[in-house]
């Protein structure tokens, strides 16, 4: 496997960005988030590219932050670094970004999904946020984009059960444009891609812009609010426990501030 905690490859107009930390669930550490920005930096400087791809390498397509770097004290420059979350979350982008995943996309991980335009998942895939079942908050997108991209009601399960729902679900609510046979998850999103970049550059591109404008028009507003709350949420006794007892594989002892 390559040593490179993400790997990047551009081919016909498609550039795919895999997550290439199989061993750890592609759990997204500094040194990930510096990567992604790299190849997202390197996606929109080059006038070869017209769709992106993002996936994960090995099983999972990414199980969200990675909680030992975050109980070591990484956890603002995963959060807040230049972009948010990953690098990539808050960032605008004026070409279009497909999610391929197989196996789950949790957490940090489901809310780069989310951040995404579009989303091919396999047929066993789960999605979850989990956060607040270790004591932190879906803070890179979830409970900005989540009520806002199906019900509200659905939304509020997902947030606050953090309970894992499948592709069936995730297509039939509208999270995911399509469901797969797995391990045909990147394949057909190669496919969606390459009828994206088959047609008018300026005109995906403006396209895009408008249907992103429409879909954000209170982000900032949001965020800020978001971002603030995670602050809070991160220095609390619950945050440091929910953290813990993951890594300690334990149930966590909630103290309540």
């Amino acid at each position: 496997m390559n040593d490179d905690v993400v790997l990047y490859h551009a081919e016909n107009g498609v550039a795919t960005v895999t997550l290439n930390r199989p061993d750890q669930r592609n759990a997204i550490n500094p040194q990930v988030c510096d990567a992604i920005r790299a190849a997202f930096d390197q996606i929109e400087a080059d006038p070869e590219v017209r769709v992106a791809i993002l996936t994960g390498a090995g099983t999972l397509f990414c199980a969200g932050m990675d909680l030992k770097a975050f109980a070591g004290g990484a956890g603002d420059t995963i959060l807040f670094g230049q972009y948010g979350f990953g690098g990539f979350v808050k960032r605008q982008r004026t070409k279009p970004v497909i999610a391929a995943v197989e196996g789950a996309a949790l957490a940090g991980g489901f809310e780069m999904m989310l951040a995404c335009d579009l989303v091919v998942a396999g047929n066993s895939a789960q999605f979850a946020l989990p956060e607040v079942r270790i004591g932190l908050i879906p803070g890179a997108g979830g409970a900005v984009r989540l009520p806002v991209t199906i019900p509200r009601v659905r939304a509020n399960e997902i947030l606050l059960t953090g309970k894992p729902f499948a592709a069936a679900e995730a297509a039939d609510w509208g999270v995911i444009n399509r469901v797969t046979d797995d391990g045909q998850a990147l394949a057909i999103a190669m496919t969606l891609a390459e009828d994206i970049a088959s047609n008018a550059l300026l005109a995906v591109r403006h396209t895009l812009a408008i249907a992103n404008r429409a879909h954000a028009a209170n982000d900032a507003a949001h965020w800020a609010e978001n971002d603030k709350a995670i602050v809070q949420i991160a220095q609390t006794a619950d945050a440091a426990e929910g953290a813990r007892a993951f890594i300690e594989k334990r149930a966590p002892v909630w103290q309540g501030k």
